[in-house]
């Protein structure tokens, strides 16, 4: 069983035992930490090894990076789909 495997069993067992919004909120921001600590490691270490430095980032601030791939997997029926 792969490692992803294993994250989406312990990921299941833990929403089995959500029952409230808090609960729910407390995972989320769980998560959240999570994931901006290895985004932040991933960073140091690109700084470390002079590919990311103050001007990058200076270049990239106020740029909205945020967006939708223009293929996507749809779920339920497994196929890609093209956005307009």
């Amino acid at each position: 069983m792969s490692y992803s495997e294993m994250a989406q069993l312990e990921l299941m067992n833990a929403a089995a035992n959500v029952t409230t919004k808090e609960d729910l909120d407390a995972l989320k921001l769980t998560l959240s930490l999570f994931f901006a600590e290895l985004a932040q490691k991933a960073i140091d270490k690109l700084w470390d090894e002079g590919k990311f430095d103050q001007a990058k980032l200076d270049e990239l601030r106020g740029k909205h990076l945020r967006i939708f791939p223009k293929t996507i997997i749809s779920t339920d029926s497994n196929r890609f789909l093209t956005r307009s």
